[in-house]
């Protein structure tokens, strides 16, 4: 594991060698969702190393306070843009050029903005469990911030949903309010696709979260939705989420 600018990342290699492009497929950046991590959305289903096994190198960072990586100073951090542009100096410090890219709920979210973010360099992008929406917008920031503090539980009940599923992980929860803080004030108001290649967006076939996709997916010329099984915890787990990946990384 490497520790770039207080960022944890883990790279997956098929062979002896480095992460950068060296004439044959490029890396595979995968990007974990809210309250998870690398290892487990990527690394413990099989995914990074299903990846390594066609040959492609591998780079699984953890979000700011998530996993091994640092907690975030203050919601600033934690805006969409900014983490892509965090994220995409982790990239350039270790050398990657051209990638693709596969992410899952916020790391889907993330995904849309690197197009904009590292023109001509994104390839093929996998998009799984987005919300066409910004989860985070009906969310009462101060309420969450006092009920993590311990001043309370929020009135909303949406808010004290937020705030139970962060207090879930102990000292870090103060860190994921203020992620929550930061994508809420860079809500996600998706426009044209930036990418060059169309991407593939897949959903569990029990995920509330993902419901409405289509009003994305439609105007994107030549993109593809497909639908595995599970809910928003459990799809990027399951080996059909894995099959799609590797079929739509290898066309």
């Amino acid at each position: 594991m490497r520790e770039i600018d207080g960022l944890a990342v883990r790279i997956i290699t098929p062979a002896e060698g480095d992460v950068r492009t060296t004439g044959g497929e490029p890396p595979v950046v995968l990007l974990h969702g809210f309250v998870s991590d690398g290892v487990t959305d990527w690394i413990a289903p099989g995914t990074a190393a299903a990846l390594a096994a066609t040959g492609r190198t591998v780079v699984v960072p953890d979000l700011p306070g998530h996993g091994a990586s640092a907690d975030p100073v203050d919601a600033a951090e934690m805006g969409a843009g900014a983490l892509a542009d965090r994220l995409l100096a982790a990239l350039d410090a270790l050398g990657v050029g051209e990638f693709d890219l596969v992410g899952y709920s916020l790391g889907a979210r993330l995904a849309w903005e690197f197009p904009a973010v590292a023109p001509g360099r994104v390839g093929r992008v996998v998009l799984g469990g987005l919300s066409p929406r910004e989860p985070f917008a009906a969310v009462d920031v101060e309420a969450l911030h006092r009920a993590v503090a311990g001043g309370g539980e929020p009135e909303d009940p949406f808010t004290g949903m937020v705030a139970g599923l962060v207090r879930s992980r102990g000292d870090r929860a103060p860190a994921l309010a203020r992620c929550v803080e930061g994508l809420r004030n860079t809500p996600f108001a998706p426009g044209g696709w930036a990418g060059r290649v169309a991407p593939v967006v897949v959903v569990g076939a029990d995920d509330v979260m993902t419901r409405g996709i289509e009003s994305i997916v439609a105007p994107l010329d030549g993109a593809e939705l497909v639908t595995v099984p599970g809910d928003h915890l459990g799809a990027v787990a399951g080996a059909e989420f894995r099959r799609v990946v590797l079929k739509a990384l290898a066309r």
